[in-house]
């Protein structure tokens, strides 16, 4: 069977436009549903207040070594005005238990900053304060997950890696357990808590924790976005009770992305521009994102090269960068970004993917493949690594790690999509259709309006002769926005198939139809395929002019020129032995509403499916 150009989507996708700004964007979801989730928070009419918060939690994760978190607090407050000496927050007031362990404090910490872990743990053991406290514990699960990743980045392969675990996890939550039932954990051991409780695999106390963790302490964006990795849709998400925080819609904005919920995600970003983040690198990179995931690949291009512009040596996001011109096959573009940031930093987990693109690019998957995995060892967690390494296994045909590395991919992130279907395409390969259906299935949960999941379940369901759900899959995935104009094709032989000649030609009708709308007839073969079929249609059924215009019409292509000059020479001779043209007008004409070069007003629906989704 055929391999699904659309497994690589991650990396390729249809390039036309017309068919899809049809169709609904992703989610399903309408503004009214969560006009409630959609309100800013009432605090951003203070961004002086907004300002001075950031200011405040940049120090105090700054203390604690959350690198990351102090990263995007900072990327914000920068987005914003400049405060007057005047107005900046205070320093946060020490307790006595502060300043007895000052001195260990600030020791331990400058060997936690070289990354000897064990040795700051050491320096902190008989601390009191919550500060000490946390950076104790956060030593010794850091220590744990650098003991791992070394005991496995020679012995294993990247395949492997991810059955090593941290021994240190199971200590760790025995006595934070205890201190968390006597209130003991404030905002940040909280959040450590709960990483150890997710690595642990016990999720449900995770997202608890973590939920705990974002009222304790609202501003700590990296329990929030601990959060965001555990909810897997829209009704977990409606049902946890969050702290209504500026930074709520922060993190909804990012939910909804996740969820393929763009539509809601774009108007919550435009709403938080508009409230005073205009500036913010942050947000035109996760609408650079939302774009990328909803296929507008120049709205998406053209934010990124903002964002360059903005940020130079910004390696984040740049892999997803690298995925747009890969679809595009924009290779000297991808050569450059590519150059550019080996330059910056050639072990980072972006630079190794964006290499690896631009190798796949190039058909050297083997290349490819290498730079995927050395993605891997630097993070084993990295989602789009695994499931770019997938995709090159599957143009290596060497679909066994091609299946792994996709579970791989879903043990990271269940909502991964592309995982799911790159599964469903493997099973294909391998005749295995109930597989098959299985993990398409999976895919179009996530995708509802994804017609090109549509259409790989309408396939399989064809293989399994089970047609009339086939039937439904098609007609579904036209009616959301067809991307690569395959689903009335489909649908079309389908019904030539079963000998249902008036539906098959009312779906060859649309299909034309829509080509000549959007000005792209001669772009697409599978038009003579359309006008022959239509051509005898016609004949047949004693239309011989709008026979003739098909058969005409097939004149234009190579590989139907001779079946339309046939074609012509018999309604010649038909129409020479007097034989007239039928009156009937209930069959349908192809270039009736095209020949003043009109755009059909409406689509016809050979099928009462339009709201039938399987």
């Amino acid at each position: 069977p055929s391999v699904h150009p659309i497994g690589r989507w991650v990396r390729r996708s249809s390039q036309s436009q017309c068919s899809a700004s049809r169709g609904r964007l992703e989610g399903g979801a309408t503004a009214q549903q969560y006009e409630k989730m959609a309100a800013l928070s009432s605090e951003f009419g203070d961004l002086v207040q907004i300002k001075k918060q950031l200011i405040s939690v940049i120090s105090l994760c700054k203390e604690r070594g959350l690198v990351h978190s102090v990263k995007w607090a900072s990327e914000l407050a920068f987005a914003l005005k400049p405060l007057p000496m005047s107005e900046l927050p205070p320093p946060a007031p020490l307790t006595e238990e502060d300043v007895e362990d000052l001195d260990a404090l600030g020791l331990a910490k400058s060997y936690f900053d070289l990354k000897e872990y064990d040795r700051a743990a050491y320096f902190l053991r008989g601390c009191r304060s919550k500060k000490a406290y946390f950076l104790y514990m956060y030593s010794r699960y850091l220590s744990g997950e650098k003991k791992k990743d070394d005991e496995t980045v020679d012995s294993l392969g990247p395949l492997e890696k991810g059955q090593v675990r941290n021994e240190a996890l199971r200590e760790l939550r025995v006595e934070l357990s205890k201190k968390h039932r006597t209130g003991e954990l404030d905002g940040f051991t909280l959040y450590l808590y709960g990483v150890v409780l997710r690595k642990l695999d016990l999720l449900k106390e995770a997202v608890d924790v973590f939920v705990e963790a974002t009222h304790a302490l609202p501003l700590h964006w990296g329990a929030w976005l601990e959060l965001c990795n555990l909810i897997t849709n829209i009704e977990m998400l409606k049902s946890l009770s969050l702290p209504d925080c500026w930074i709520r819609d922060f993190f909804l904005a990012h939910m909804y992305t996740e969820l393929q919920m763009i539509k809601e995600a774009l108007q919550k970003y435009q709403s938080l521009i508009e409230a005073g983040f205009s500036k913010s690198t942050y947000i035109i990179s996760q609408i650079a994102v939302a774009y990328h995931n909803i296929r507008d690949i120049d709205q998406a291009l053209s934010l990124f090269n903002e964002l360059r512009e903005q940020d130079p040596y910004r390696i984040e996001n740049m892999d997803t960068f690298s995925n747009l011109l890969y679809v595009r096959s924009m290779k000297p573009e991808l050569s450059y970004l590519a150059h550019n940031l080996v330059e910056i930093d050639k072990y980072r987990v972006e630079t190794c993917c964006v290499i690896g693109n631009y190798y796949s690019l190039r058909s050297q998957h083997e290349k490819a493949a290498l730079y995927f995995q050395r993605a891997l060892k630097l993070n084993p967690r990295c989602l789009g690594a695994w499931t770019l390494m997938g995709h090159e296994y599957m143009e290596m045909k060497n679909t066994s790690a091609a299946i792994q590395a996709y579970r791989h991919a879903i043990e990271v992130n269940k909502r991964d999509y592309r995982a799911w279907y790159g599964l469903g395409q493997t099973y294909e390969i391998l005749k295995m259709h109930f597989y098959c259906l299985y993990y398409y299935r999976r895919a179009h949960q996530l995708r509802p309006n994804d017609s090109r999941m549509l259409v790989a379940l309408g396939e399989c369901y064809e293989k399994l002769s089970q047609l009339s759900e086939a039937k439904k899959c098609y007609w579904r995935a036209y009616s959301v926005g067809d991307v690569e104009r395959m689903a009335l094709l489909k649908l079309a032989k389908l019904h030539e198939q079963l000998n249902e000649s008036d539906e098959a030609a009312h779906c060859y009708i649309i299909y034309i139809q829509d080509i000549f709308s959007c000005g792209e007839l001669l772009e697409h073969v599978e038009v003579s395929t359309a006008l022959r079929y239509l051509g005898q249609y016609y004949f047949k059924n004693k239309r011989y002019d709008e026979a003739s215009l098909c058969a005409q019409r097939c004149c234009d292509y190579n590989d139907a020129r001779e079946e339309g000059k046939a074609l012509l020479r018999q309604i010649s001779q038909v129409r020479d032995q007097g034989e007239a043209s039928s009156a009937d007008v209930s069959l349908p004409c192809v270039f009736g509403s095209l020949s003043n070069n009109n755009t059909p007003v409406r689509r016809v629906s050979p099928l009462d499916l339009s709201s039938v989704t399987p």
